[in-house]
């Protein structure tokens, strides 16, 4: 009998945590410019339940790497299915790349030293994504879906980070 209220006891502690973390996510994201965005980012990577505001900025920081990664391969394809494109998609690549490779590092960086930072070079990487839209002609961009998810992204996380400063 005592394990059974020991159980029960531990289940409703667990449910109250959930709440609670639930709660942190739910209280940052409606300080943001995309709640619905900042919430579906947040809910669907697990380390989010236990996560603190500085936490939950690095999931969002680490989503822009993989949309970044994601788009580069988006880049690859399109240098094959739209070969007349190749010189914005030049651009676009060098663009990705900086997103991929210096932005988020120097964003992982400064979360843990100075956040003012971190908010630079997540501002830096929608710079990047909106420099990349601009060389295509318009109606000409392959990358516009990604491009704009990016943009979104990276208003999101700004907003995080920005609660830390």
């Amino acid at each position: 009998m005592k394990m059974i209220k020991t159980m029960m006891m531990m289940m409703v502690m667990m449910a109250m945590m959930g709440i609670a973390m639930g709660n942190i996510i739910d209280k940052t994201c409606k300080q943001t410019p995309d709640y619905t965005l900042c919430v579906s980012l947040l809910r669907s990577d697990p380390r989010s339940s236990s996560a603190d505001t500085a936490g939950l900025a690095l999931i969002l920081i680490d989503k822009i790497k993989a949309l970044g990664t994601e788009t580069l391969g988006q880049i690859n394809v399109a240098y094959k299915t739209k070969p007349m494109l190749k010189q914005p998609l030049d651009e676009c690549n060098q663009r990705y790349k900086i997103i991929v490779d210096v932005d988020v590092h120097t964003a992982i960086i400064a979360l843990k030293g100075d956040p003012k930072f971190a908010e630079d070079a997540i501002v830096d990487a929608g710079v990047e994504a909106s420099v990349c839209e601009s060389g295509f002609a318009k109606g000409q961009s392959p990358l516009t879906g990604l491009i704009q998810k990016m943009e979104k992204m990276c208003d999101v996380t700004r907003a995080i980070v920005r609660m830390l400063l």
